[in-house]
C-alpha cells in the first residue's frame, strides 16, 4: 500500500513538473514572438533617432540616438505633414464608416434573405475580388474624371466604399454567428429589415467588424499608388505621398525618411489598439459562452 501511494504521488510529481515546464516552453515562445514582432518597430526608432551616417555604421548602431525630435522637425519643415495628415484622416476615417456600413448591410442580406439571381451576384462579386487592383486604375481614373472628382478626396473615399473581401468576411460571420431564431423573434416584434439590422445584427457583428475596421482602415492610411494616380491637386495629397517627397533621387537622408514614416505609423498603433481591444473582449466573450 506505501509503496502504491509512493508510486502514485511520483507520478503526480512528475506530471505536475511536466506541465510546469511545458508552460514556461510556451510562455517562452510566445515572449520571442512578441520581441520579433516589435523589434521592426524599435529599429525603426532606431533610424529615425539617428543620422544618416549612423545607418550605415558596422556594426549597426542598436540604441536610438539623440537626434530623433530634430528629425521630426526636419520632416515637419520639408513636406506639408499636417495637412496631408487631415487629408488622410479623412479618407480613412469615411472610408471606413462607409466600408462597414455597406459591407456588413450586403453580409447580412446575402446571409439571411433569399433573392432572385443570389447565387450569381455573389459569385460575380466573387470574380471582382480576383482582379488585380493595378488593372481599374486607368478605368478607375477616367470615371473620376467624368464625374469631376479627380484631385478631390470623394474620389479616394467613394469607389472603396464597399468591396468584396469586406462583403465575403461579413457573411461568413453571419452565417456563423447569427442565429436565425433571434431574428425571427424580431420579425414577430415586427422588426423590419433596417430596424433588424440596426437592433440585432450589427451587436453581434461587432469582432468582424473590429477586424474588419482595422484591416481597412490601415489599407486606406497606407494607400500609395490610387492618390499619387488621382491627386492632381498637390495641396490635397495624402500622407503617404507626400512623405515620398523625402525620397529624393540622388542624396537621399534616410534618417529623415524614418522620422517620416515613424510619425505615419503611430496612428495606425492607437487604431489597432483601440480595435484590437474591442475584437478581443468580444472574442473572449463568446469564448467564455462555449
Amino acid at each position: 500500500m506505501a509503496a502504491d501511494e509512493r508510486s502514485t504521488g511520483n507520478a503526480g510529481l512528475a506530471i505536475g513538473s511536466g506541465s510546469r515546464l511545458s508552460r514556461i516552453c510556451v510562455r517562452a515562445v510566445l515572449l520571442l514572438g512578441v520581441l520579433v514582432s516589435l523589434f521592426p518597430f524599435y529599429w525603426l526608432v532606431v533610424l529615425a533617432s539617428g543620422t544618416t551616417q549612423d545607418i550605415y555604421r558596422y556594426p549597426p548602431k542598436l540604441v536610438p540616438g539623440p537626434h530623433l525630435l530634430d528629425n521630426m522637425g526636419r520632416v515637419l519643415d520639408t513636406v506639408d505633414f499636417f495637412g496631408s495628415l487631415f487629408n488622410t484622416v479623412v479618407v480613412a476615417v469615411l472610408g471606413t464608416v462607409l466600408v462597414l456600413f455597406f459591407d456588413s448591410l450586403a453580409a447580412f442580406a446575402f446571409a439571411k434573405y433569399e433573392f432572385p439571381a443570389k447565387k450569381f451576384l455573389f459569385g460575380m462579386l466573387l470574380v471582382t475580388y480576383m482582379i488585380p487592383a493595378q488593372l481599374s486604375l486607368v478605368p478607375q481614373f477616367v470615371t473620376m474624371a467624368e464625374f469631376g472628382w479627380a484631385g478631390s478626396l470623394k474620389a479616394l473615399i467613394i469607389p472603396g466604399a464597399a468591396n468584396a473581401f469586406g462583403i465575403f468576411w461579413m457573411r461568413q460571420y453571419a452565417q456563423n454567428s447569427l442565429p436565425d431564431e433571434l431574428l425571427d423573434a424580431g420579425r414577430i416584434d415586427g422588426a423590419g429589415f433596417f430596424r433588424l439590422y440596426w437592433t440585432v445584427v450589427l451587436p453581434l457583428f461587432r469582432p468582424a467588424l473590429a477586424f474588419l475596421g482595422i484591416f481597412t482602415f490601415i489599407g486606406l492610411w497606407n494607400d500609395y499608388i490610387w492618390p499619387l494616380v488621382v491627386m492632381i491637386d498637390p495641396d490635397k495629397v495624402t500622407l503617404q505621398v507626400a512623405l515620398a517627397n523625402l525620397n529624393i533621387l540622388y542624396n537621399t537622408d534616410y534618417s529623415l525618411v524614418m522620422a517620416g514614416a515613424l510619425m505615419s505609423v503611430i496612428p495606425l498603433i492607437v487604431v489597432f489598439l483601440i480595435g484590437a481591444r474591442h475584437f478581443l473582449r468580444d472574442l473572449a466573450a463568446g469564448a467564455m459562452k462555449m
